[in-house]
């Protein structure tokens, strides 16, 4: 069975980037694991850091529930300063070797948010340390992902490497992203993604909606 690995700054930046791959890796039966760096504790005005992560924690277990994976770890690193460190790349070798996935998603490498580039950074670095035989990081057999797809957030690639037709899944992907209500109250992060995946099925015609992915490697 495949193993789909999904890395992501802050919850919802897994369903706005690949949430209809990800339903569509579940419907066929692959095993998906999500990590979250941080827990978005910055992202609202409203309510105490501490509060709003847990808040935001609770809506990432409700949308993975939704998609059909309760495999979810929470790294928790600050929110706003996340930063590129021994801890942080130990610490993602290590997820990686233990959970041997064949499919990495991870923000691609021109997002212009610090956070998602620092995620970029530390998941292709910690995909190269794992790979190889030279950290002891978690277990000792390297492991070598097949095939690593970078997804679109914040800013729309310019270079499409792959496209996956989400049409059937579109619909859950919107209802899993309106589980995050602590970010779709202030922005609406559900009607941009929707007019993003609609303009990637005509571009494309690949389908009514699809995601489109940096393909930073391939076994398609």
């Amino acid at each position: 069975m495949a193993k789909v690995m999904v890395f992501a700054p802050h919850p919802d930046d897994d369903i706005i980037g690949c949430g209809g791959s990800i339903a569509r890796h579940i419907y066929q039966g692959e095993q998906v694991a999500i990590v979250y760096l941080t827990s978005g504790e910055a992202g609202s005005l409203r309510c105490d850091a501490s509060r709003l992560a847990a808040l935001r924690e609770n809506e990432a277990q409700q949308a993975a529930q939704l998609l059909g994976t309760s495999d979810l770890t929470f790294l928790r690193y600050q929110d706003g300063y996340l930063e590129y460190t021994q801890a942080g790349l130990d610490t993602i070798v290590g997820l990686i070797r233990q959970f041997k996935p064949n499919r990495i998603y991870l923000p691609h490498s021109q997002e212009a948010v610090p956070d998602h580039q620092t995620t970029y950074r530390l998941v292709s670095e910690g995909m190269r340390r794992a790979a190889g035989p030279w950290f002891q990081q978690g277990e000792l057999k390297p492991w070598r992902v097949e095939t690593i797809l970078g997804y679109e957030v914040w800013t729309p690639l310019a270079v499409i490497g792959h496209s996956q037709d989400i049409s059937e899944f579109m619909k859950l992907k919107l209802e899993a992203l309106r589980m995050h209500q602590t970010q779709i109250e202030s922005i609406r992060y559900d009607e941009a993604v929707e007019g993003l995946n609609r303009y990637r099925g005509v571009m494309t015609g690949l389908g009514t909606y699809c995601e489109c992915f940096q393909l930073i490697r391939a076994s398609l």
